[in-house]
């Protein structure tokens, strides 16, 4: 058993979305080895329970809410149980995506919906319902899962690429507006990442995984992707005292995929 002790995150509370699986477990994962209560918040049941069990059986300190981002209700009922469990939230990890891809000519009305319903009005619900608490006790960090999507192109992607673009602006703004209320809004903008959402879209393509892994790997200057843990680390960094000075920012961790 991992022996916990005083951390980066001692007595924060911690709400991340999108963590049973992937980037969002990981930074639950090591949300709680640094000291935080963590709501573990996830549309999927058994992912989500998962992460809990994984904590708690580490002398961590976690619980989990299902929940839909898009639906602003949903969103309401997580932020009530996080405060009636722990407290008010310190700490937004905005986190739940949703992996739509294709041409401007095969993507739906519905398929629109469904990525920017969670990708951004989801990242913007769970703000929304965040900040009475923030506000009552001096501030609060909201950290965003971005991506490299956010800022450059990539072919058949129009859907996602869109809504991370929107998340690195959604970002900025609410930096501006929050600062106020010493409330810092930063961007985590990671490349490729072998995670359950990249195996999906892998067999989507209909591609040979270990030929798809080593293409992947060859975007970057390091010749490798990256691993849930490393974007995890960059989470933990925006979210602590560490990066006191900086709101508005977007953190990227692609191994050097985006430098050109």
């Amino acid at each position: 058993m991992l022996e916990f002790k005083m951390g980066r995150l001692e007595s924060q509370n911690a709400v991340i979305t999108g963590s049973g699986n992937g980037i969002g477990k990981a930074i639950a994962l090591l949300f709680a080895r640094e000291g935080a209560n963590v709501v573990v918040a996830d549309i999927e049941e058994n992912g989500g329970l998962d992460t809990v069990k994984q904590i708690n059986s580490d002398g961590g300190t976690a619980v989990f809410k299902q929940v839909d981002t898009s639906d602003l209700g949903s969103v309401q009922e997580l932020i009530t149980f996080s405060k009636n469990t722990f407290g008010d939230a310190s700490i937004l990890v905005n986190n739940a995506a949703v992996f739509v891809f294709g041409s401007i000519e095969s993507i739906t009305k519905e398929d629109w919906y469904k990525v920017f319903g969670v990708n951004v009005i989801g990242y913007a619900n769970c703000v929304k319902e965040v900040l009475p608490g923030f506000r009552q006790n001096g501030g609060g960090v909201v950290v965003n899962i971005a991506s490299i999507s956010s800022f450059i192109a990539q072919p058949d992607f129009i859907p996602y690429n869109s809504s991370k673009g929107a998340v690195a602006q959604l970002t900025r703004c609410l930096a501006m507006d929050l600062a106020k209320d010493n409330i810092r809004v930063n961007a985590l903008c990671p490349g490729s990442v072998r995670t359950r959402a990249t195996d999906r879209h892998i067999k989507s393509l209909g591609l040979n995984p270990d030929e798809a892994y080593k293409e992947f790997a060859q975007d970057a200057l390091m010749k490798r992707m990256g691993r849930p843990e490393e974007i995890a680390a960059g989470a933990l960094f925006l979210a602590s005292r560490d990066s006191s000075f900086m709101t508005g920012a977007h953190l990227v961790i692609d191994g050097g995929a985006s430098i050109d």
